[in-house]
């Protein structure tokens, strides 16, 4: 459980929700995720690499790029059926949604 709790806690931060949306279910370079989510260079580094420690993202080189993904990346719905449960709409949210309307046609 404490463990668990490392993790929640380390999503608890508006910015690495942020950079969270931004990865999604691919994988983005620290430009990539730098331009998408307006955060600075700095404030990106630092966010990324609590988020390496806690296991929460993995990287890949390619070249003179390092790419980050998520290391399980249901952790992105599990963020949009959060905000659903909070209230929030937003694009997290809205793409569970509509992944869950199509697997439910599916049946």
């Amino acid at each position: 459980m404490k463990e668990l709790a490392k993790i929640i806690k380390a999503l608890g931060d508006a910015n690495r929700l942020a950079i969270i949306h931004t990865i999604g279910k691919s994988s983005r370079s620290v430009t990539e995720i730098i331009q998408d989510t307006g955060l600075s260079q700095t404030l990106v580094s630092f966010h990324l690499r609590v988020m390496r420690e806690k296991g929460i993202v993995r990287t890949r080189r390619d070249g003179p790029f390092i790419y980050y993904r998520l290391t399980t990346p249901e952790l992105y719905d599990l963020i949009g059926e959060l905000s659903r449960v909070a209230g929030i709409e937003n694009d997290i949210s809205r793409t569970t949604l509509s992944l869950e309307i199509v697997n439910r046609n599916k049946r």
